[in-house]
């Protein structure tokens, strides 16, 4: 036995025992345990197999750094897997199962690649899977997804709610450890409204697992005593189970509460999770430090554990990590290790300090060995024993667990997430979090301290300076005394030399000290590219445990300090926070809001059909009594628009307002084509490039005054640019006089289209639509009979005759009914976005269909509004290349199928008769299919190499897909009215 639970001591709650499976093993444990310390205390010491070479691993910490004890909890749709159990609270019917190996924990087959280790060096993966070639689709690509991972998500939906909530305090204390409970106390007696958050399910943090005095009390009584009285307290807000992961702009945190992830079945009345958005003026990282592992040949096998690990399951949970616990050290820690183990009946045969100059006092009949080191450890699947090595002189030492104690490093993330980069101190050997400001202070082990009464006295102090900073009374917190606490110095040691096994940095990831060499080699020496070519510091880990040692073993490879060595940037999230709860409600419907048009009523009393498109829901057709198929009530809808008249809501246009003395200029900059002097009063269709002269988004733009514009965009991309623009004027042009501001959701915009369309307007504008007062592209405000103001344009985008009307949304119903009503005697009917998408095609008309983000004006037969006259819009420079203006391009051509009756479908590949399907013989493809009423044929919209040249050539329209080839003639694009005679009516 190596594992097991002492007959007495720790805080758990020995009188209600708890049953839970791991690997299907049934196990005891208490109310209070974490899954970590229940499985040692069952004598489970291996827990996992490492990522790469399935090595066998064990518990390393008690908190959330653990790099190797991910297990899959729970079962069917509660599956979660990668879940650290050294914080998962145990629960009665708590099913927990090893990941990464295969048949089973002991005897995984993946093993192997141990032996193929000198293969699978940092990097490998780069230089392996380039050759051959034709292995990359067919043999690597498969093995690595196969292999990516440790976990395995399920497939079924998650049947458990989630939220998200907004909370304001005065102080946010982040940790609830000594330090960040004497803040919270001080805080809390002044007035201040205060946030304590901690990610345990008990606060408290070390004082749980020291055995010290503090005030008089055990410390853990003592932790208890001042979360009373936090909770006596109406301004106070305790949230443990509460892990802030993220420090955003103007002090706002982000925090993931576990809700109800320590229960089998959660209650549908609550969230198993909540995100919180906390928004504090002040606020105080009390988040602790980290002991660091020691890095030394074997220094993975099972039972190794950092010495603050071993302490807290020994005094927080009453578990004992073996029988013979060894230590090895470089600071104070392994010693306070050793007499907590020793005062339990617990052997412990060696000390091994790294220091030969060492003064702490070894409990009574401890062996030290100062100035040594371990080389090497014996065992299979737990740890059998150490080799100690002193002077060259080496010998093995009998041992079931191994404490290490390599130093601390400060827990800084959330300090150093907006940019400012840690601090390296000589003094403290440790990174520090750096000078972010008032608002924000780091406090205790977090800002390097070392003594427990010291972390008590810089939380009192860092309090009162919030509470002065807000400008309240500083009440007279008492920091209590210490007895019994230990000199926490280190010395620094990063790598132990002489390893026949491999000595690792990062546990998680596989990653040891010739990985690290090996990137210094081969040029992949700074912090960031050692991260990514050994993968270090990577995936669930990120560095928590290992990455100031890869540092300080970089910086002596280096010769140099750390200070010159960095570390890798720093990010949300602190740790992982799963997709559901960052989610919270916005799940199925409820994913996004449902935007409806202003005329949703109207299209719903007409009969509409309503489909998502974007983030609207729209009309796609207007069915009627006796139409079998939506393509017949398509076919109906156009025709009667061509030959009468039909209405079309477009309210979903994206619709910016554009003022300002510079708007001409700032819009003549945005548009490919020339805008300055468009006249008071009209309209022009533009086209919006990006920076590498490929087509952006298209519409129109009307000028409505001197300095006021109202800019159309396709209804996908408003939101697109609305920001492009607001990118332009803030960083491209900010000295321009010009404001603009999304107008889509004030007003209602409808079509009327079609050749009786001027007589059905007349009856309900009072102005003069005349074509000779109101010409195509006219655009300018009327009066509608009855008085309201209204926009009217004379736009077309199906080629007809047709106006778009927009007035403020309130009225857009009644103003379309009156429409309707007016048109009844010129057979007026609704029509829908496929009756709409009919006639596009039918005029030649581009949607992003066609404007995918691969097109240059040129290609969709724009060409003419690229105005190579005006000095300079965005996209002119780069549309000049030789890619963009090359003879071969695919130009957008139209395409008519031989046989009537043959159906073409978007997305097929265009060949030459003959050809057979390859990418050496593709000749493009087809962008938009509809079946046109019109022509009684399906047409298409198709891009074809050197297209516009090739008018009336066959061409092979081939779907592999649906396994049809069709012959097809290319012919021009416009299949309807191609003089625009209609327009002009």
């Amino acid at each position: 036995m190596s594992g097991y639970r002492l007959s007495s001591g720790g805080i758990v709650n020995r009188s209600r025992a708890i049953t839970f499976t791991f690997d299907g093993r049934e196990m005891k444990g208490f109310e209070g345990d974490t899954l970590a310390s229940a499985l040692i205390a069952n004598d489970q010491l291996l827990v996992g197999r490492s990522f790469k070479y399935h090595r066998p691993r064990g518990i390393v910490t008690a908190g959330s750094a653990e790099p190797n004890a991910l297990v899959t909890i729970g079962s069917g749709a509660r599956t979660e897997p990668n879940t650290r159990a050294t914080v998962a609270e145990l629960y009665h019917g708590l099913t927990a199962a090893s990941q990464n190996r295969w048949p089973s924990l002991t005897y995984d087959i993946g093993s192997v690649n141990s032996l193929l280790s000198p293969f699978l060096g940092a990097g490998f993966y780069y230089k392996t899977f380039m050759w051959p070639k034709s292995f990359w689709e067919k043999v690597y690509e498969p093995i690595i997804r196969r292999a990516a991972g440790l976990g395995k998500a399920v497939m079924e939906a998650d049947p458990d709610r989630y939220e998200k909530a907004w909370a304001h305090c005065d102080l946010l204390v982040i940790g609830a450890g000594p330090t960040g409970l004497v803040a919270a106390l001080a805080a809390a007696r002044a007035g201040l409204r205060v946030i304590l958050a901690d990610e345990g399910f008990r606060m408290g943090g070390s004082l749980l697992s020291e055995n010290v005095s503090v005030g008089g009390q055990a410390a853990g009584d003592y932790a208890q005593s001042v979360v009373e009285e936090l909770k006596s307290f109406a301004n106070v807000t305790l949230m443990a189970r509460t892990t802030v992961f993220g420090w955003y702009d103007d002090n706002v945190f982000g925090a993931v509460e576990k809700v109800q992830k320590h229960v089998a079945q959660p209650s549908a009345e609550l969230p198993v999770e909540r995100v919180w958005r906390i928004v504090a003026q002040q606020a105080i990282l009390a988040s602790g430090s980290e002991e660091r592992p020691l890095v030394f040949g074997g220094n993975d096998r099972p039972g190794v554990m950092t010495s603050g690990a071993v302490r807290s399951y020994l005094n927080r949970y009453g578990v004992a990590v073996g029988q013979q616990v060894a230590i090895f050290t470089n600071g104070g820690a392994g010693y306070r290790t050793a007499r907590d183990l020793m005062a339990a009946g617990i052997g412990v045969p060696v000390i091994v300090d790294g220091r030969s100059d060492a003064t702490d006092e070894a409990p009574e009949g401890v062996r030290v060995v100062r100035g040594g080191g371990i080389v090497g450890t014996r065992g299979r699947l737990r740890i059998g024993g150490v080799i100690v090595d002193r002077f060259g002189h080496q010998e093995e030492i009998a041992c079931d667990a191994l404490a290490m104690s390599g130093g601390y490093s400060p827990v800084i993330h959330l300090a150093c997430q907006r940019g400012a980069k840690p601090v390296w101190s000589d003094e403290r050997q440790a990174f520090l979090a750096p000078d972010v400001g008032g608002r924000f202070a780091v406090a205790g082990s977090a800002a390097g301290l070392s003594s427990l009464s010291e972390c008590l006295k810089d939380g009192a102090a860092k309090a009162h300076a919030a509470i002065a900073a807000l400008g309240r009374l500083v009440g007279d917190v008492s920091v209590p005394e210490v007895e019994g606490e230990y000199d926490a110095a280190f010395a620094p040691l990063w790598y132990v030399p002489g390893a026949k096994d491999k000595a690792f940095v990062d546990f998680q990831n596989d990653v040891h000290v010739k990985d690290l060499s090996l990137a210094q080699r081969e040029a992949m020496g700074h912090v960031e590219h050692t991260k990514r070519y050994t993968t270090g510091g990577m995936a669930t880990d990120q560095g928590k445990l290992g990455n100031v040692a890869t540092i300080g073993i970089m910086a002596g490879m280096r010769g140099v300090s750390p200070a010159e060595i960095g570390t890798t940037t720093f990010r949300p999230f602190y740790t992982p926070v799963s997709f559901g709860a960052l989610t919270g409600t916005s799940r199925a419907e409820h994913s996004r809001p449902t935007r409806q048009s202003p005329l949703a009523g109207w299209a719903r009393r007409n009969g509409a059909v309503l489909v998502e498109a974007g983030p609207w829901m729209r009309s796609s057709y207007f069915s009627r009594e006796g139409e079998k198929t939506w393509r017949d009530t398509v076919n109906r809808e156009v025709l009667n628009v061509r030959q009468n008249a039909g209405l079309c809501d477009v309210s979903t246009l994206g619709k910016i307002e554009v003022f300002g003395a510079d708007a001409a200029e700032f819009l003549n900059r945005l548009y490919s084509n020339a805008f300055l002097k468009l006249p008071v009063g009209k309209a022009r269709y533009g086209l919006m490039l990006r920076e590498d002269g490929m087509v952006f988004d298209d519409g129109t733009t009307s000028r409505l005054s001197d300095d006021h514009y109202l800019v159309t965009t396709t209804t996908a991309f408003a939101g697109e640019v609305l920001a492009h623009m607001e990118f332009s004027a803030q960083a491209l042009w900010p000295d321009l006089d010009v404001r603009f501001v999304s107008v889509s959701d004030q007003w209602a915009q409808m079509s009327l289209v079609g050749p009786k369309a001027r007589l059905i307007l007349e009856q309900i504008v009072e102005d003069d639509v005349s074509n000779e007062a109101f010409p195509f592209l006219a655009a300018r405000e009327v009066m509608l009979r009855g008085g309201l103001k209204a926009r009217l344009f004379r736009i077309s985008f199906s080629g007809e005759l047709a106006y778009e009307i927009a007035v403020p949304a309130g009225y857009g119903e009644a103003v379309a009914d009156a429409i309707m009503e007016a048109g009844k005697a010129h057979g007026i009917c609704a029509y829908g976005l496929e009756a709409l998408n009919v006639m596009r095609i039918e005029k030649g008309h581009v949607t992003h269909a066609e404007l995918d983000g691969r097109t240059t004006p040129d290609d969709v037969g724009l060409g003419k509004m690229f105005s190579s006259q005006k000095p300079d819009f965005i996209g002119k420079r780069m549309s000049s290349r030789f890619g963009l203006t090359a003879a071969d391009r695919a130009q957008m051509v139209g395409l008519r199928p031989v046989e009537a009756d043959k159906e073409i479908r978007a997305g097929a590949h265009l060949l030459k008769e003959g050809a057979k399907p390859s990418m050496a013989n593709d000749q493009g493809h087809v962008s938009s299919v509809c079946f046109s009423p019109v022509l009684g044929s399906y047409i298409a919209l198709a891009f074809l190499k050197s297209g516009r040249e090739r008018i009336g050539e066959k061409i092979v329209v081939w779907d592999g897909l649906h396994h049809s080839e069709v012959l097809a003639e290319v012919v021009s694009p416009v299949f309807v009215d191609p003089d625009n005679k209609k327009l002009h009516l």
